[in-house]
């Protein structure tokens, strides 16, 4: 039996049978003619008798033959969509993301007397001369009855209402807000996205209409006035509507009278009307209602008798009134050339003083 290593036919005339005379003449003529080719019939391919060396594939039906690789990725990127599309549908907010930081604007303009300040006619009845429509406290704000919105169902609405109403009496109508310098009540329900502003607004009052804390509750100095009367009037109302599909937005306008007097003074003693007029807006998502926390994104306060020379931010200065009456000087003549003073600083007068 001859060498494996030669051709078929013996080696090539001129040959030398060496192997490596063969590196580079791998088919010779002669050695294809001698390769045996088998070629399976019909019968042994339908039986399958020669096993194959390929991967197994998975049969889907009408769909044909799908290799395992991309039946793999398929039900990836199914998972995928389906996880993306829950979550967007099933979020609690509704929104890509929440408005965080400083959120809350504040104006605040100070109504100053025309005329002399004087005390109310009967300290025992202060509120006497005041118009008609005037509610005691909570009973004057006039909260609507919840009604659903486009994107809000009644329920939502109502929980949002409630959640105003007792952010008002807590900033507006109860004494250690007041007149005791409390804020842990009316913290409670600001938006963690906006209790760092309402802290720094708080230890560090400023009127750079976004830190003043009389923005987010009405007070006076305990150093300077006291409450005269318990009670509060208040007249206004609220409006609710939406901001977008995943914001409700609640407006308030109230006016608040509140009967002050001096701080440390006697029964009898003089005692002045304060009226503050506070027009709030409110915003929730789903996450606020939920926690029945607010998000309050702007505020206007008007308040007087005050002096327009006086600071508002960090206490609401009224001018209260003596036995003879207070006289306040006039307002100040603006220049609008003068840039060391902020623009937005106003000052009207009191109609009725």
């Amino acid at each position: 039996m001859g060498d494996p290593r030669e051709p078929p036919e013996g080696t090539p005339e001129g040959g030398s049978g060496n192997e490596d005379e063969f590196r580079s003449v791998v088919f010779d003529e002669s050695f294809v003619r001698a390769a045996r080719i088998q070629e399976l019939s019909a019968r042994e391919r339908l039986a399958g008798s020669f096993g194959r060396a390929t991967r197994a594939r998975v049969r889907l039906g009408p769909l044909g033959t799908v290799p395992r690789q991309a039946l793999a990725l398929l039900l990836l990127i199914l998972l995928a969509f389906g996880a993306a599309v829950y979550f967007g549908v099933n979020s609690p907010k509704g929104l890509a993301s929440r408005p965080e930081g400083s959120q809350l604007t504040v104006s605040l303009v100070a109504l100053s007397p025309a005329s002399a300040v004087h005390p109310v006619a009967d300290p025992a009845d202060p509120f006497a001369a005041l118009p008609p429509g005037y509610g005691d406290g909570a009973a004057g704000l006039n909260t609507p009855a919840g009604a659903a919105t486009e994107h809000f169902s009644k329920v939502e609405v109502t929980k949002a209402l409630d959640t105003v109403q007792r952010y008002l009496v807590a900033s507006s109508l109860t004494p250690a807000a007041l007149v005791q310098g409390a804020t842990t009540d009316v913290r409670t329900f600001v938006t963690p996205g906006e209790q760092a502003q309402f802290d720094a607004s708080v230890s560090q009052p400023v009127d750079d209409r976004h830190h003043a804390v009389t923005g987010w509750i009405v007070r006076f100095d305990p150093a300077q006035a006291a409450l005269a009367s318990d009670t509060v009037k208040v007249v206004g109302a609220m409006r609710v509507d939406e901001a977008d599909s995943g914001t409700l937005q609640i407006t308030t306008d109230h006016t608040f009278v509140y009967a002050l007097k001096p701080a440390g003074a006697p029964a009898g003693a003089p005692v002045t009307l304060e009226t503050v007029r506070r027009e709030l807006t409110f915003q929730f998502d789903r996450v606020d209602l939920a926690s029945a926390q607010l998000r309050l994104v702007d505020s206007v306060v008007q308040a007087g008798p005050e002096p327009c020379t006086a600071s508002m931010a960090g206490f609401l200065q009224p001018v209260l009134a003596t036995a003879r009456g207070a006289v306040v000087p006039p307002p100040p003549a603006v220049d609008p050339g003068d840039h060391a003073r902020p623009a937005w600083q106003v000052c009207g007068v009191l109609s009725g003083s």
